[in-house]
């Protein structure tokens, strides 16, 4: 039988430095092997928090957009957002909402397309609309724009079933030796036995952090 591949992507959808890798990230995306298979795992920035960001924190963020323009060309911020907003460091709700969106598919395969969606929507609203993904309302508009059952949405969106999800992901992510946002790691061996336990499947995997450059995909595709 053929070594199965799993290609685990750690993020968190208001990761700036993950928005500056999603041109790269679909390039290796569309090259990869047949035999690996991607799967998210969101990690987690920053847990809610209700607390206005001071200003020296949004000075600080913006500083990184900035390097982040200089260091990965094309990437586009808009700088509005720390004006038209009130920014707070709390990135969870985005997580959930990816969790959330999941939960409404039908199947695995419609699962993958409305986490993709809804990952694009908080993205895009965030950095190049000057919407806010760490409140509630903007959240739920991405679920309606992206064609959710919004009430359905926003029940799940805090829900103790989503919160304990997320921090299963969370988990995950660290256990497998992710390091920063984005991360790459390359699960290869045998597939989980039955009588497995989770927790003894992670540890008989064997696990890779894959290297990647933000500009070249040939980086990453060259050691798979």
């Amino acid at each position: 039988m053929e070594e199965k591949r799993t290609l685990y992507y750690v993020h968190d959808p208001m990761c700036s430095w993950c928005w500056a890798f999603v041109p790269t990230w679909e390039k290796i995306q569309s090259d990869l092997p047949n035999d690996i298979e991607v799967v998210y795992l969101l990690g987690g920035l920053a847990p809610d928090n209700d607390v206005p960001m001071p200003e020296q924190m949004k000075l600080t963020i913006a500083g990184y957009w900035k390097t982040i323009q200089e260091r990965v060309p094309g990437t586009q911020f808009n700088y509005d957002f720390w004006t038209q907003c009130q920014p707070r460091r709390s990135t969870y709700p985005s997580c959930r909402a990816v969790i959330a969106a999941k939960a409404q598919a039908k199947d695995s395969g419609e699962a993958k397309i409305l986490e993709k969606a809804m990952i694009k929507a908080i993205q895009e609203g965030y950095y190049l609309n000057a919407r806010n993904p760490s409140d509630f309302d903007t959240l739920a508009g991405f679920a309606k724009e992206i064609g959710l059952d919004v009430e359905r949405f926003k029940l799940a969106l805090n829900s103790a079933s989503t919160v304990e999800k997320l921090n299963e992901e969370m988990h995950m992510a660290r256990s497998i030796g992710a390091q920063g946002f984005p991360s790459l790691i390359l699960k290869s061996g045998k597939p989980a036995e039955a009588e497995e336990t989770k927790s003894q499947a992670l540890k008989n995997a064997q696990w890779q952090n894959v290297p990647y450059d933000y500009n070249d995909a040939s980086v990453t595709l060259r050691h798979l």
